[in-house]
């Protein structure tokens, strides 16, 4: 008897909603309706009775729902809805309470106050409304009511058009991708504006809360259709007068023309096949002696190659000779998932500092660059944790060299999937005791902050990123000086962060002569925490703006774990990565095989080109740097994922400049150490496409690369002129422009291609580096010129 009562209980709810025109027949145990039935008078102070009005005609007419309550009473709705700050009550089908401000969906009161005839679950003496009838009490005079809501078809923003009502998740597949749910305000226009903020041209709103952004195409593909305008019916919790959708109907609109220009360029250049490899390098680094060093977790550290020293060096001008070209070097702790740079010195040393575990958390490494082209070096990397060594154990740390040409390390964990390190230190540690500087903002943010992007301003500031937050630290305290607007996430996500394990990559906007516009920063890709929807756009910001505000730039894909490469021209490859998930192992699947290449020089939404594609993915621990020729290497990946192999292959992408068939410009230089504000000649500088006063010069400074992170990259466009044969370029004028260090100088004929590069160093070495560190069993070049054979 029990389980059909309920049955009769459920289907007198559906007569209710009105699914069904036939009278009810009531069980024993449902509400009664009764003829004598009495309101009741002991209401709250200035609440009376406002009437029965009909419900359910164009939908619910008081917009908040109540839990079912089998205690309900007109007093306990009243009392539930006052103690929420609304001013309308109404009870219906004896056990339902509404509470709102104000009546929608064109509501028209009972033809008869009887209408209203079922006895309140919680006092069989009092109505409690009826089917789709609702006895309503209001603390106003006069209560609000907003129409049947229609379609909103004017004011729409942008160039947004409504498209109609369509249908939603044909064969369990959604019409568009990114779902976005807004209880309580979500409208037509709040959709609309989301969509075209992250770069979609279709908007569609359904259930009244649901926002969706995608493609027209999305539509096709999904097996979308359009139906009748009459199947979307829902009203928008935010703008009840207009229509969100209906039940798996979708109110559509459509962006007309083109809210996102990507290029497809017929010349694309191409990826080709390097050399093949000896690991799958987590590090990879130009060195001052043009050879490209790379650095490996050690053996027994996951499924690194049992034979690997952990370190190789690559002779560039001797790939094709497999027995020549690669050298092998030594570390001597993990050096997996640490941090490096290029030191200001006049040697070039890189260093690298942190690691996986245990001792090689702690760890400061160093080594000089020597040979040349064609010539091995003799040079290993210099460490010895007894005698130097971090003040903190640092797992996924990162290096930069500041505006006094010290080097900062920030943040990591104390060791792998550890405790977080929220703080910084410098290297050579200042005279003293323990100087490590602790960061609140690091600590809250963990573990979404790893790698954190670092730079310095003009101004002389540092400006740093992590998770989806950014912020302007004092150089000499560390303070904050500023903190900036949260990044953008994705679309459907707030939340979506930038550095690792939700990995995208930062490079600065060119900074050109005369250096008075804001330096502008650039961030692509990313994911979310928790179930990661990778993120399609890049984002970027002139922190120093008075009132600085990201701008976001839509991909034409997805990616995780990329890699941007600062190229000479002043444009970006954008590269490597996946589609799905994050960085770690085993987290990412899916690889995203086209490169991209970014125009900061074209409009907003149209810097953006596609190149060409690899058929090797590059994913967790792959990485892409600039070579002498202006061509990009790519190495890596080490994902630990099922069916994609650990990947010892190098490829090189030939961009557009160097596939044009053009010989590439050519010069002189000899002098190599570069004072800020100086005048430099370079000589012999010829062009075979233009004239002499076409060429561009550009500095790009030297980077070392880990997990899309380019620590130390710059691009500088500096002050030059030409004359016959020779060219005098001014270097940047102080170290807030440039901090110390060395770079590869290009020049570029009227056409964008570039020469090979020339090492020159900027600034000197005003924190005297090359003195450091005065320890047995290390190397110090020690200091003033440039020595070494260039």
């Amino acid at each position: 008897m029990a389980s059909l009562t309920t049955a009769v209980s459920a289907f007198l709810k559906v007569v209710a909603l009105g699914y069904l025109s036939i009278q009810p027949v009531y069980a024993s145990s449902v509400p009664q309706r009764r003829q004598s039935l009495t309101r009741p008078n002991d209401l709250p102070a200035g609440w009376s009775y406002a009437g029965c009005w009909v419900d359910n005609a164009h939908g619910r007419i008081i917009e908040n729902t109540q839990p079912g309550n089998s205690g309900l009473t007109v007093e306990s709705c009243i009392a539930t809805c006052a103690g929420q700050g609304f001013s309308v009550a109404g009870m219906e089908f004896a056990d339902e309470c509404y509470c709102g401000n104000r009546f929608v969906n064109g509501a028209t009161e009972a033809q008869t106050d009887t209408d209203c005839n079922m006895a309140c679950a919680g006092n069989a003496g009092e109505p409690c409304g009826g089917p789709n009838r609702l006895s309503v009490y209001s603390s106003l005079s006069s209560i609000p009511s907003l129409p049947v809501p229609t379609v909103q078809t004017t004011n729409l923003p942008g160039n947004f058009a409504y498209s109609g009502c369509f249908t939603d998740v044909v064969n369990g597949v959604r019409a568009l991708p990114w779902q976005i749910i807004w209880e309580g305000n979500n409208t037509a226009v709040a959709c609309m504006n989301q969509c075209a903020a992250f770069g979609y041209p279709v908007s569609a709103t359904e259930f009244g809360q649901e926002c969706y952004c995608g493609d027209t195409e999305d539509l096709t593909e999904n097996g979308s259709t359009k139906g009748a305008d009459s199947e979307c019916t829902i009203q928008c919790p935010g703008d009840p007068i207009h229509i969100c959708g209906g039940v798996q109907r979708m109110t559509t609109y459509t962006w007309s023309g083109s809210l996102n220009v990507w290029h497809q360029p017929q010349n694309t250049g191409f990826y080709e096949f390097f050399v093949p490899g000896l690991m799958a390098p987590l590090l990879a680094t130009l060195g001052v002696n043009n050879k490209v060093a790379f650095l490996e977790k050690a053996a027994g550290t996951s499924a690194a190659f049992p034979n690997s020293t952990g370190a190789y060096e690559l002779d560039l001008s001797l790939v094709g000779d497999f027995s020549r070209e690669w050298r092998e070097m030594h570390t001597k702790t993990d050096i997996f998932c640490s941090g490096s740079v290029i030191l200001p010195d006049r040697a070039g040393r890189q260093i690298n500092v942190g690691g996986w575990s245990l001792q090689s958390t702690f760890g400061v490494r160093l080594y000089t660059p020597d040979g040349s082209a064609g010539v091995n070096g003799t040079n290993d990397w210099e460490e010895n944790g007894d005698i130097l060594k971090l003040q903190r154990q640092r797992w996924y740390p990162t290096a930069a060299i500041l505006a006094n040409g010290s080097v900062l390390v920030i943040g990591g964990e104390i060791g792998s999937n550890d405790k977080p390190e929220p703080n910084l230190e410098i290297l050579p540690k200042p005279v003293g005791g323990d100087t490590v500087v602790n960061l609140d903002w690091l600590l809250r943010t963990d573990p979404n902050n790893l790698y954190p992007f670092v730079t310095v301003l003009p101004s002389g500031n540092v400006f740093v990123a992590y998770y989806n937050e950014a912020r302007i630290l004092n150089p000499n305290t560390f303070d904050t000086i500023k903190t900036l607007p949260n990044m953008p996430g994705n679309v459907n996500n707030f939340l979506a962060g930038r550095t690792y394990p939700l990995e995208g990559a930062m490079v600065l906007f060119p900074q050109h002569f005369p250096y008075t516009d804001p330096l502008r920063v650039l961030i692509c890709g990313g994911s979310t925490p928790g179930p990661a929807f990778v993120s399609d756009n890049c984002v970027s910001i002139a922190p120093e703006d008075p009132n600085p505000v990201w701008t976001i730039e839509r991909m034409p894909s997805q990616r995780v774990m990329s890699c941007m490469v600062p190229l000479p021209d002043g444009t970006f490859m954008i590269m490597n990565g996946a589609k799905k998930g994050v960085a770690g192992f085993g987290l990412a699947s899916d690889p995203n095989l086209n490169a991209l290449l970014y125009d900061p020089t074209l409009p907003t939404n149209q810097r953006i080109s596609i190149l060409g594609n690899t058929i090797v993915a590059r994913m967790y621990h792959s990485e892409a740097i600039l070579l002498p020729d202006g061509s990009v290497l790519i190495s890596g990946s080490d994902p630990e994922t099922p069916g994609l192999p650990e990947e010892t292959r190098i490829e090189r992408y030939v961009p557009p400049y160097l596939n044009n068939g053009i010989t590439p410009p050519s010069f002189t230089i000899s002098n190599h150490d570069w004072a800020y504000g100086q005048t430099v000649t370079i000589s012999n500088v010829r062009v075979t496409t233009g004239s002499i006063s076409g060429v561009r010069v550009s500095l790009i400074a030297a980077v070392s690369s880990t997990h899309g992170n380019a620590m130390g990259a710059r691009t500088i466009f500096p002050q030059f002129n030409c004359a016959g044969t020779t060219c005098t370029i001014t270097a940047p004028p102080n170290a807030n422009i440039s901090p110390p260090g060395w770079h590869q100088l290009f020049i570029l004929d009227g056409s964008g291609t570039p020469s090979h590069s020339s090492w020159v160093r900027i600034g000197g070495d005003p924190s005297q580096l090359g003195n450091w560190p005065d320890l047995p069993g290390f190397t110090r070049p020690g200091v003033g010129a440039v020595t070494i054979p260039l």
